[in-house]
């Protein structure tokens, strides 16, 4: 007798289908949170493997910075539309305008006013429930995550009081005005990601892959010069060969000093390195506290 055994990758690809389908049987008006980063394109290979012949049954979702990288949106922008998926954009400049977000005085960085922002978009479409990349491996807050995880009618996250996940059983009933977190690739790691974007074939953005910018030392590490970031006086501009693992806006991705031109060589090279993907994320240099405290009013 002969038997059918899963490798790694077969596991976690299967793992996230069965999820993407649980979505499309117990939700009404999911969406699929899409920013054109290398955890989202994964999400859609998934998409398209638990959905296809038929259109995948959920519009995409991105809340845009006003701060981000140029390849990542002309990427995220041809994606969807190579797909034939419906690309909802919600802009925080917008959210700003309209009283949704409020900037502090002296705020630079727009991670916190992603929230309001992706808050609003979720009523407005009166989804209840938003698909996202998220991995257990990325920081603390996140390994707390369920794949099913709730929001209250505020958006709110309670990390202590999260429904059990038990023999693959997912409870998605939520009243109005709730909605759900739903994380396929919560098993998934940095390594995992790489190495499936090189089985399946997948397009990445090409600021992943390295290539020379100018760069300033700042906060201990190196970050892109533009117009939004310009050099402060006294710091000297850098013209280095570099790449990014993981980003997010202008101001919070740092970059990474690289010649992997190729999926082979990055892969290799996370397999080598000693510093976690998020490192080079200004972002969450605040810590697990400061992560777990955004999550909790509703950051993704």
């Amino acid at each position: 007798m002969s038997s059918y055994h899963l490798d790694h990758l077969q596991y976690l690809e299967t793992e996230g289908i069965h999820i993407m389908r649980e979505v499309a049987a117990g939700f009404e008006r999911p969406t699929l949170m899409f920013s054109g980063g290398k955890d989202s394109i994964c999400l859609l290979r998934l998409a398209e493997k638990a959905f296809r012949p038929c259109e995948i049954p959920m519009p995409f979702l991105n809340v845009d910075t006003g701060h981000h990288f140029q390849e990542l949106n002309e990427f995220r922008d041809r994606r969807a539309a190579e797909l034939g998926a419906k690309l909802i954009i919600r802009k925080v400049e917008d959210a700003i305008a309209a009283g949704i977000a409020v900037p502090s005085p002296g705020e630079i960085s727009r991670n916190r006013l992603q929230i309001p922002t992706l808050l609003a978009a979720i009523e407005e479409f009166r989804f209840d429930c938003a698909i996202g990349g998220a991995r257990r491996d990325e920081e603390k807050a996140r390994a707390k995550e369920r794949f099913f995880s709730f929001r209250d009618g505020f958006g709110q996250w309670d990390p202590k009081n999260q429904r059990p996940e038990i023999w693959n059983l997912y409870n998605t009933r939520v009243n109005t005005g709730e909605h759900m977190r739903v994380f396929p690739l919560s098993n998934w790691t940095e390594m995992d990601v790489w190495e499936y974007i090189r089985r399946e074939k997948l397009d990445v953005p090409t600021i992943y892959f390295s290539h020379t910018r100018k760069c300033i030392r700042r906060g201990g590490q190196w970050l892109p010069v533009t117009d939004i970031l310009p050099p402060r006086d006294r710091e000297e501009v850098r013209e280095l060969v570099v790449r990014v693992r993981t980003i997010g806006d202008i101001i919070s991705t740092g970059m990474v000093e690289s010649r992997a031109d190729n999926v082979d060589d990055i892969i290799a090279e996370i397999a080598a390195a000693r510093v976690t993907e998020r490192g080079s994320r200004a972002d969450d240099k605040a810590g697990e506290a400061a992560m777990e405290d955004r999550k909790k009013q509703g950051y993704f």
